[in-house]
């Protein structure tokens, strides 16, 4: 077995012709999270990785045998899902504050400009769509953000289209009116719970005197 105990994050300071050279191995965030397992590369080799505690392997980054030889990781892609502001009743705000929410059940959380992605849960895909975000299952690679204290300076994933690590602009919009359920609405039906029925939905909802147009 091939044994690799050295990491490069993002192949730094290697030139683009040993990159392309090197064989690879996909592998998904449940693994990469680890800083030591078994696995095979594109070669059909098969490799050992033993990093420092703590370590993590992030798409594109290459691990070192003792021998010198390279092998670049990459992301496999996984089930996710896949949150994103409702354009029609919501603003990118939402996503800000679902990623507060998220981030307050410790959940591990990739944050895009434009869309959150999780690992599969029902019941937190349930309590994004009560926020009105629209929510779908996906497969991609999945690269959750590190904690803000992560040591190495490689808290943050990269991706081949996203400068990782800079300030993501999200622009604030003003908050639109109040969102009513309605038939082109996905986020699903349900019933005003307090405050005054929209005008035209009183007939769906009778008062709970039972007067039904008396």
């Amino acid at each position: 077995m091939f044994t690799l105990n050295k990491l490069i994050p993002q192949g730094k300071g290697l030139a683009a012709v040993l990159l392309k050279r090197a064989a690879s191995v996909e592998l998904g965030w449940d693994v990469r999270q680890k800083s030591r397992f078994d696995a095979v590369d594109s070669t059909g080799r098969a490799i050992a990785v033993f990093l420092p505690r703590g370590a993590v392997v992030r798409g594109g980054d290459v691990l070192v045998a003792e021998d010198g030889s390279l092998i670049v990781a990459r992301a496999a892609p996984q089930p996710v899902l896949v949150v994103r502001a409702c354009a029609e009743h919501g603003s990118p705000f939402d996503l800000l504050r679902a990623a507060y929410h998220l981030g307050n059940r410790h959940v591990p959380l990739e944050l895009q400009a434009d869309h959150l992605k999780l690992e599969p849960d029902h019941v937190l895909a349930d309590m994004l769509r009560a926020m009105h975000l629209v929510v779908g299952a996906e497969q991609a690679a999945f690269e959750p953000e590190s904690g803000a204290y992560a040591s190495g300076g490689h808290g943050h994933p990269s991706t081949a289209d996203t400068a990782r690590g800079r300030p993501v602009g999200v622009a604030i919009q003003a908050a639109p009116a109040p969102h009513v359920h309605g038939p082109g609405c996905g986020h699903g039906p349900a019933r005003p719970s307090e405050g005054r029925i929209p005008e035209g939905e009183a007939r769906r909802y009778p008062d709970d005197h039972g007067h039904h147009g008396h």
